[in-house]
This record gives C-alpha cells, sequence and structure tokens, in this order.
C-alpha cells in the first residue's frame, strides 16, 4: 500500500509526537523523527487493518 498523508508533528520535552491530518485519531511518539514516522505508520495499519483477517487479498481501485 502507498497512500500518502500528511504527518502532523512537533517535539514535546523526551519524545516526536504527532498525528495524521487526515485521521487526528491516530497519534504516537517516538524518540527520533525516523521512529514517530514508523510508529506512525503502523499505528495507520493497525487501524485500517483491524478486524481483517491474516489471510486476505489487497487491489488497488479508483474513487
Amino acid at each position: 500500500m502507498n497512500t500518502k498523508m500528511t504527518m502532523v508533528y512537533w517535539k514535546g520535552e523526551k519524545f516526536w509526537l504527532g498525528k495524521l491530518l487526515e485521521h487526528p485519531e491516530i497519534m504516537s511518539q517516538g524518540e527520533t523523527l525516523q521512529k514517530l514516522e514508523e510508529n506512525i505508520r503502523d499505528a495507520y495499519m493497525m487501524m485500517a487493518m483491524e478486524d481483517v483477517p491474516q489471510e486476505h487479498k489487497m487491489k488497488a481501485i479508483a474513487i
């Protein structure tokens, strides 16, 4: 999946914090900006793939 979204992020006292502009309910943190990006991707996939069985198929479609 190659979906582009906008991450809003800032530096807290200890961690980088961020959320997806398109899905503000998806937030994460990381010790580095790179780790924050990885964590945001993981959080998005967890939300998007919730309740999807391990054996599934994907197909790109035009909306």
